[in-house]
């Protein structure tokens, strides 16, 4: 149980969730919050291994380094946080179906149809808005998960399109609201 105090008031609020109870909370909270979509990708023991993620952010301009979070309970999460090098495909609303067959523990992978190319380095995905070639500069372990900071090395920028962004559970694109 904790206590806060409520800025206004000044009264206590008093939180008998447990952390059991903000963990639920804090899952509500990130599917009220929508994030751009991203597949990561990196050659496992076994070959080529990919997951879809919502975590990616950009770190860092100088050195240019990007962030996300994997669960390393997964086969592919844990070769991922482990990988060398990794490649971040930021993905079109087009891919919906990539990203959902990605974010499943049995979707396909690297089949033809997907619209792979590889080369000897890894990965690239050209219907991707951009692919960008990392090197892992920092891992950390929190909870179940794995934190990575990656330098990025290379970028190639694919056709511009309408971001795909997954919001409350669902993929969805979005509106402009302003002609900024």
């Amino acid at each position: 149980m904790g206590t806060r105090t409520d800025v206004e008031t000044g009264a206590d609020a008093i939180s008998t969730h447990g952390s059991a109870g903000v963990a639920e909370l804090l899952k509500a909270a990130f599917r009220r919050h929508a994030s751009g979509v991203a597949i990561i990708t990196a050659m496992g023991p076994d070959g080529p291994v990919g997951l879809t993620a919502s975590s990616v952010a950009s770190v860092s301009t100088h050195p240019p380094a990007l962030s996300f979070s994997v669960l390393t309970s997964s086969t592919s999460g844990s070769a991922i946080a482990e990988a060398a090098e990794l490649d971040v495909h930021l993905l079109p609303s087009g891919l919906a179906d990539l990203a959902d067959a990605y974010g499943r523990s049995a979707g396909a992978r690297f089949v033809p149809e997907q619209g792979w190319a590889s080369d000897d380095v890894g990965t690239t995905l050209p219907e991707a808005v951009a692919s960008l070639r990392c090197v892992p500069l920092a891992r950390v372990p929190v909870g179940e998960s794995v934190v990575v900071v990656a330098e990025v090395r290379d970028v190639q920028l694919g056709p511009v399109g309408e971001p795909l962004v997954y919001h409350d559970r669902t993929y969805r694109t979005v509106g402009a609201i302003s002609d900024r």
